[in-house]
């Protein structure tokens, strides 16, 4: 697993550097967000999340791919944008905002949803000498919390129930009850 987190790490550098280039931004989302916010590998990642402006989607597509990554066949373009390489798969979720300028979900069933205010808003994370913007820790703590909430089908699963503790710790929140 080592090797893998060191591929994922080198993609998201590769992400980060390519999309800063073409003046196209990016924010890391899931675990990935949340171990920049902490500054450490707190456990293994399938893949790395991240959220882009629809409209930037095509473009992002066309300049990875420049560098070997293709779209993964498994997921619908539309809903958002997938791209694998090698091991290391990358995902990234459409943002748009609506008429009042609010950041809501840009694509999929949710569509038009309004996502936490303030959400993009918050300073690049770090891990050792590597920067990336990422979702804010309220966001992230907001999405985990919420999931099985929003699709009970999937229930919170242990790693969620981790995350969720060391998200809280971080900036001192403890659940109510």
């Amino acid at each position: 697993m080592e090797g893998l987190v060191e591929r994922q790490l080198g993609a998201i550098r590769e992400v980060v550097e390519t999309a800063g280039a073409a003046g196209i931004e990016v924010w890391l989302r899931g675990g990935w967000a949340m171990d920049f916010h902490l500054g450490a590998v707190t456990r293994p990642h399938v893949d790395v999340d991240w959220y882009c402006w629809r409209r930037d989607a095509d473009r992002l597509a066309a300049r990875l791919g420049g560098q070997g990554w293709r779209p993964d066949p498994r997921m619908p373009a539309a809903q958002q944008l997938d791209l694998i390489r090698g091991d290391v798969e990358l995902s990234f979720a459409y943002l748009e905002r609506d008429a009042a300028g609010r950041v809501v979900v840009g694509a999929g069933p949710w569509a038009g949803t309004p996502l936490p205010a303030g959400m993009l808003d918050t300073p690049a994370g770090r891990l050792g000498s590597l920067t990336a913007p990422a979702i804010s820790v309220t966001a992230q703590i907001e999405f985990k919390e919420m999931f099985p909430v929003w699709m009970p089908e999937r229930p919170r699963r242990a790693k969620d129930a981790a995350d969720l503790a060391r998200l809280r710790a971080s900036v001192g929140d403890r659940p109510a009850g």
